[in-house]
């Protein structure tokens, strides 16, 4: 056996859904207002995960631009019907409100790496659909939301078969179950003539965990468990905490797994908060004497370090690159030569040269400065996950800017509420105020760092650099501290004072959060459109705990 260590798929990576093809496991995760759309990780025994690729073309129109923080694509789910994947998914365009406002929408593709369908848009209940193959039929399970004052948001688990070909729906739709408890996410399968509902209780925070239900037939009705089979909501010491979200899958030899999403809180003044977001994990399941389910370490509380069956993994490197059935990758993950791709993530919309170019000047990539971090449509930004609560990242800004317009540097991102930049930018000569007048060709180049929370934005210190030389940016984070700084003659000369990291948190705030912390760079131009900048060396190292 090989001991799999928990959270596997590490930062942000929420709402797994699991399936296996063959040898090989497949998760895809939820990615809101990000691109990728809906990545995919494989692995061979459960333990060592790898980026697959995504899901590309997921949005139709191919831009999310508009949808509030932490919309977007909510839990998308995987399924295998022995030829090819099919994936399932809401873009939810209101977050917060009495309606959802979402379309539900499947595609279907004979390789996570390869060509995925236009999407299609089926009958849209509410968030987190999934799919179920059964005996040559497909049945669509969702949640439903009731708007209507008084309505319950969660209220109930349905299920509706649809045509294979129209996706149209068959039939009428069944009220599988309905709880005293926020329920969603549910995922079915039949095992001894039973079949288990797993359904996502008590919504996705502190109070998540996983709760089963079963029956004989499958349109009910269901009984519940009388026990959770995961969560951490009775005891805020477990190091994986938020454990919910959860999809069985049976091994070749029979074994139980399920993935599951979980957090790794900070303990702060402010309580918990989990800047890493909400990370994937697994844990190894047994069936007990009367038919339910159970964690194999006993309990309901998730494991760190979880025994999955050892393969060959030499040979599983050979095979990700033979010639293959459909269903096992027959080529690496498609990395794209005329924009940045994964671990690159950008907001809204996918990367291209117009504005993220790799080819001008190799080596380096250019930004041309769009619209400023606030904005929900045209932001130039490039992010990778922080996936630990002790990282360093680095790089090489050049630029020229010339307005307070322009500015270009390193970001710590939340969300558009939530974030630190440090910025090459342009600032009135020393003990001038804030007039404006930039084009008397007057100014210095400075630094800028600035802090943004619920409160509004805060500049919180400036530096003056020398105009027109690259300059070396940088940030530190331990736990719930962020330090920036800037080398001078190779010496690192801090820039303002510790700030607080954990506000780039899911739990930090009066509204929904749904993502994770990242590390990247950004360049605005609020004007024209037109400034650019470009950037070196990146470099984002994690200390893994």
């Amino acid at each position: 056996m090989t001991a799999a260590r928990n959270p596997v798929i590490r930062g942000f990576a929420p709402d797994p859904s699991l399936v296996r093809v063959g040898e090989w496991y497949y998760v895809a995760t939820s990615s809101f207002e990000w691109y990728p759309t809906i990545p995919v990780h494989r692995s061979r025994d459960l333990a060592h995960w790898e980026f697959a690729g995504h899901v590309r073309g997921a949005v139709p129109g191919g831009s999310l631009a508009g949808v509030p923080d932490s919309g977007g694509i909510w839990a998308p789910s995987l399924s295998w019907d022995g030829e090819r994947f099919w994936v399932i998914y809401a873009i939810v365009r209101s977050v917060g409100t009495r309606h959802f406002d979402l379309d539900t929408y499947v595609s279907t593709a004979t390789s996570v790496d390869g060509a995925w369908t236009a999407p299609r848009r089926v009958a849209s209940h509410g968030f987190d659909p999934a799919l179920f193959h059964h005996e040559g039929r497909l049945w669509l399970l969702n949640m439903q939301s009731d708007h209507r004052p008084g309505g319950k948001r969660f209220a109930g688990i349905v299920l509706t078969e649809l045509d294979r070909s129209t996706l149209r729906p068959l039939g009428e739709t069944h009220l599988l179950l309905q709880h005293d408890k926020l329920i969603e996410g549910p995922k079915l399968l039949v095992r001894d003539g039973w079949y288990y509902l797993v359904l996502a209780e008590g919504g996705t925070g502190f109070e998540h965990g996983v709760r089963v239900a079963r029956s004989r037939a499958m349109t009910g009705p269901y009984e519940l468990d009388d026990v959770p089979l995961l969560t951490t909501r009775d005891d805020p010491k477990v190091p994986l905490q938020k454990a919910g979200h959860a999809e069985l899958v049976e091994t070749p030899d029979g074994e139980w797994y399920l993935s599951h999403l979980t957090a790794r809180p900070l303990h702060t003044e402010h309580g918990m908060r989990c800047p890493l977001g909400r990370e994937t994990a697994v844990q190894a399941v047994t069936w007990d004497a009367e038919g339910w389910p159970r964690l194999r370490q006993g309990g309901w509380h998730p494991a760190v370090e979880v025994r999955v069956p050892t393969v060959n993994t030499a040979s599983a490197v050979t095979a990700s690159v033979d010639a293959a059935p459909a269903g096992k990758p027959s080529t690496a993950p498609v990395v794209r030569d005329d924009a940045p791709s994964w671990p690159w993530s950008t907001l809204r919309a996918e990367p291209d040269a117009s504005w993220a170019d790799t080819a001008v000047r190799p080596g380096w990539i250019r930004l041309r400065g769009r619209q400023g971090p606030e904005s929900l449509w045209d932001q130039s930004l490039l992010a990778q996950r922080l996936t630990e609560h002790r990282a360093e990242v680095e790089v090489t800004v050049e630029a020229r800017p010339r307005t307070f317009a322009e500015a270009a540097g390193l970001v710590l991102w939340y969300n558009t509420a939530s974030y630190l930049t440090l910025d090459l930018t342009w600032a009135e000569p020393e003990g001038e105020p804030q007039r404006g007048q930039q084009w008397r060709g007057e100014g210095r180049t400075v630094l800028s760092l600035l802090e943004r929370d619920e409160d509004g934005a805060r500049q919180v210190a400036v530096v003056e650099v020398e105009a027109g030389r690259p300059v070396t940016l940088g940030a530190s984070v331990d736990g719930a501290d962020a330090r920036f700084w800037f080398l001078r003659d190779g010496v690192r000369v801090p820039v303002g004072p510790v700030l607080d990291f954990s506000r780039l948190s899911d739990d930090y705030g009066s509204r929904l959060r749904f993502t994770g912390a990242f590390a990247g760079i950004h360049a605005q131009d609020l004007v024209a459109a037109e400034f650019t900048a470009d950037f070196g060396g990146f470099r984002l190292v994690h200390e893994e705990e």
